[in-house]
Protein backbone atom coordinates (compact mmCIF):
# COMPACT_ATOMS: atom_id res chain seq x y z
CA UNK A 1 0.00 0.00 0.00
CA UNK A 2 1.26 3.21 -0.93
CA UNK A 3 0.72 6.51 1.26
CA UNK A 4 1.31 10.13 0.51
CA UNK A 5 2.72 12.25 3.45
CA UNK A 6 1.89 15.73 3.20
CA UNK A 7 3.14 17.67 6.36
CA UNK A 8 1.84 20.73 6.77
CA UNK A 9 5.06 22.62 8.13
CA UNK A 10 8.00 23.63 5.92
CA UNK A 11 9.95 24.75 9.16
CA UNK A 12 13.54 23.02 8.76
CA UNK A 13 13.32 21.40 12.25
CA UNK A 14 9.81 20.72 12.25
CA UNK A 15 8.15 18.22 14.95
CA UNK A 16 5.62 17.08 12.13
CA UNK A 17 8.09 16.36 9.46
CA UNK A 18 9.96 14.38 12.29
CA UNK A 19 7.16 12.79 12.76
CA UNK A 20 6.51 11.66 8.87
CA UNK A 21 9.98 10.13 9.49
CA UNK A 22 9.66 8.25 12.13
CA UNK A 23 6.83 6.61 10.62
CA UNK A 24 8.18 6.17 6.93
CA UNK A 25 10.91 3.98 9.00
CA UNK A 26 8.60 2.37 11.82
CA UNK A 27 6.11 1.16 9.63
CA UNK A 28 8.40 0.57 6.17
CA UNK A 29 7.14 -3.44 6.32
CA UNK A 30 3.74 -2.60 6.62
CA UNK A 31 3.06 0.36 4.22
CA UNK A 32 5.55 2.31 1.74
CA UNK A 33 5.28 5.85 2.69
CA UNK A 34 6.20 8.85 0.68
CA UNK A 35 6.69 12.46 1.56
CA UNK A 36 5.53 14.71 -0.76
CA UNK A 37 6.16 18.44 0.04
CA UNK A 38 4.68 21.30 -0.34
CA UNK A 39 7.51 24.18 0.43
CA UNK A 40 8.05 25.15 -3.73
CA UNK A 41 4.45 25.25 -3.82
CA UNK A 42 3.14 28.69 -5.46
CA UNK A 43 0.30 30.27 -4.15
CA UNK A 44 -3.30 29.22 -5.68
CA UNK A 45 -4.18 31.49 -8.55
CA UNK A 46 -7.30 30.39 -10.97
CA UNK A 47 -5.65 32.11 -13.29
CA UNK A 48 -3.40 29.64 -13.97
CA UNK A 49 -5.39 26.39 -12.69
CA UNK A 50 -5.82 24.75 -16.51
CA UNK A 51 -2.21 24.92 -17.14
CA UNK A 52 -0.34 25.53 -13.55
CA UNK A 53 3.34 25.18 -13.25
CA UNK A 54 5.25 21.99 -13.23
CA UNK A 55 5.66 21.86 -9.87
CA UNK A 56 1.95 22.10 -8.67
CA UNK A 57 1.45 19.19 -11.69
CA UNK A 58 3.99 16.91 -9.82
CA UNK A 59 2.31 17.48 -6.74
CA UNK A 60 -0.85 16.43 -8.25
CA UNK A 61 0.44 13.41 -10.04
CA UNK A 62 1.92 12.11 -6.49
CA UNK A 63 -0.84 12.75 -4.69
CA UNK A 64 -2.96 10.72 -7.73
CA UNK A 65 -0.42 7.75 -7.46
CA UNK A 66 -1.15 7.16 -4.10
CA UNK A 67 -3.71 5.17 -2.15
CA UNK A 68 -4.30 7.17 0.22
CA UNK A 69 -2.74 10.21 2.04
CA UNK A 70 -1.98 10.99 5.96
CA UNK A 71 -1.85 14.51 6.55
CA UNK A 72 0.81 15.66 9.39
CA UNK A 73 0.07 19.13 10.40
CA UNK A 74 1.16 21.36 13.18
CA UNK A 75 -1.46 24.02 14.60
CA UNK A 76 -1.30 27.77 13.88
CA UNK A 77 -3.41 30.23 15.42
CA UNK A 78 -6.13 27.24 16.34
CA UNK A 79 -6.31 26.02 12.46
CA UNK A 80 -4.21 24.69 9.85
CA UNK A 81 -0.90 26.50 8.59
CA UNK A 82 -1.23 28.49 4.90
CA UNK A 83 0.91 26.48 3.10
CA UNK A 84 -1.24 23.23 4.11
CA UNK A 85 -4.19 24.98 3.02
CA UNK A 86 -2.81 26.25 -0.02
CA UNK A 87 -1.48 22.57 -1.34
CA UNK A 88 -5.48 22.00 -0.69
CA UNK A 89 -6.67 24.39 -3.10
CA UNK A 90 -4.49 22.75 -5.28
CA UNK A 91 -5.99 19.58 -5.31
CA UNK A 92 -9.39 20.60 -4.55
CA UNK A 93 -9.13 22.61 -8.05
CA UNK A 94 -9.88 20.91 -12.26
CA UNK A 95 -9.00 17.43 -12.06
CA UNK A 96 -9.58 16.78 -8.22
CA UNK A 97 -7.04 14.00 -7.55
CA UNK A 98 -8.28 13.55 -3.92
CA UNK A 99 -12.03 12.84 -4.67
CA UNK A 100 -12.57 9.74 -3.07
CA UNK A 101 -9.05 8.97 -1.58
CA UNK A 102 -8.69 8.14 1.63
CA UNK A 103 -6.92 10.00 4.04
CA UNK A 104 -6.42 10.07 7.77
CA UNK A 105 -4.53 12.91 9.84
CA UNK A 106 -1.86 13.19 12.60
CA UNK A 107 -0.68 16.45 13.98
CA UNK A 108 2.31 17.58 17.01
CA UNK A 109 2.72 20.46 18.65
CA UNK A 110 4.34 21.57 22.09
CA UNK A 111 1.24 22.34 23.37
CA UNK A 112 -0.92 20.12 25.38
CA UNK A 113 -4.00 19.52 23.15
CA UNK A 114 -1.46 18.96 20.52
CA UNK A 115 -3.37 19.59 17.43
CA UNK A 116 -7.02 19.35 18.12
CA UNK A 117 -8.53 22.30 16.49
CA UNK A 118 -5.87 22.24 13.38
CA UNK A 119 -7.62 18.80 12.90
CA UNK A 120 -11.31 20.17 13.19
CA UNK A 121 -10.39 22.45 10.58
CA UNK A 122 -8.59 20.28 8.21
CA UNK A 123 -11.51 17.73 8.78
CA UNK A 124 -13.71 19.62 7.73
CA UNK A 125 -11.52 20.84 4.01
CA UNK A 126 -11.56 17.02 3.16
CA UNK A 127 -15.21 16.54 3.67
CA UNK A 128 -15.35 20.00 1.29
CA UNK A 129 -16.70 19.35 -2.11
CA UNK A 130 -13.40 20.31 -4.52
CA UNK A 131 -11.75 17.11 -2.30
CA UNK A 132 -14.40 14.74 -0.61
CA UNK A 133 -12.01 12.57 0.89
CA UNK A 134 -13.28 9.68 3.07
CA UNK A 135 -11.17 9.96 6.49
CA UNK A 136 -10.41 6.87 8.72
CA UNK A 137 -13.18 7.00 10.98
CA UNK A 138 -12.35 7.51 15.50
CA UNK A 139 -8.65 7.33 15.62
CA UNK A 140 -6.78 10.90 16.11
CA UNK A 141 -3.39 11.51 17.01
CA UNK A 142 -2.73 14.47 18.86
CA UNK A 143 0.96 14.82 19.36
CA UNK A 144 0.84 17.12 23.04
CA UNK A 145 3.95 18.32 24.20
CA UNK A 146 5.84 16.49 21.22
CA UNK A 147 9.38 18.11 22.27
CA UNK A 148 9.39 16.03 25.66
CA UNK A 149 8.32 12.48 23.16
CA UNK A 150 11.19 12.91 21.04
CA UNK A 151 14.64 12.44 21.63
CA UNK A 152 17.15 15.20 19.80
CA UNK A 153 17.00 12.77 16.32
CA UNK A 154 13.75 13.23 15.89
CA UNK A 155 13.08 9.73 17.19
CA UNK A 156 9.87 9.94 19.03
CA UNK A 157 10.68 7.78 22.19
CA UNK A 158 7.58 8.15 24.54
CA UNK A 159 6.24 4.50 24.46
CA UNK A 160 2.88 5.33 25.23
CA UNK A 161 2.29 7.42 22.00
CA UNK A 162 4.47 4.71 20.43
CA UNK A 163 1.73 2.10 20.93
CA UNK A 164 -0.94 4.38 20.59
CA UNK A 165 -0.07 5.10 16.67
CA UNK A 166 0.98 1.52 16.03
CA UNK A 167 -2.76 0.80 17.04
CA UNK A 168 -3.98 3.65 14.54
CA UNK A 169 -1.55 2.54 11.60
CA UNK A 170 -3.47 -1.02 12.65
CA UNK A 171 -6.82 0.51 12.21
CA UNK A 172 -5.67 2.34 9.26
CA UNK A 173 -4.32 -0.63 7.32
CA UNK A 174 -7.65 -2.57 8.63
CA UNK A 175 -9.86 0.04 7.17
CA UNK A 176 -7.89 0.35 3.93
CA UNK A 177 -8.27 -3.78 3.68
CA UNK A 178 -12.02 -3.53 3.99
CA UNK A 179 -12.47 -0.70 1.39
CA UNK A 180 -11.40 -3.13 -1.52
Amino acid sequence: MKVAIVVGSIRKQSYNMKLAEYLKLRYADQITFEIVGIRDLPHYNQDVELDPPAVVKDFKERIAAADAVLWITPEYNYSIPGVLKNALDWLSRVDKVMNGKPSWIMGASMGQLGTVRAQEHLRDILFSVGITSPLLPNNEVYIGAVHEKMDETGKLIHEPTIGFIDIVVNNFINWMNSRK
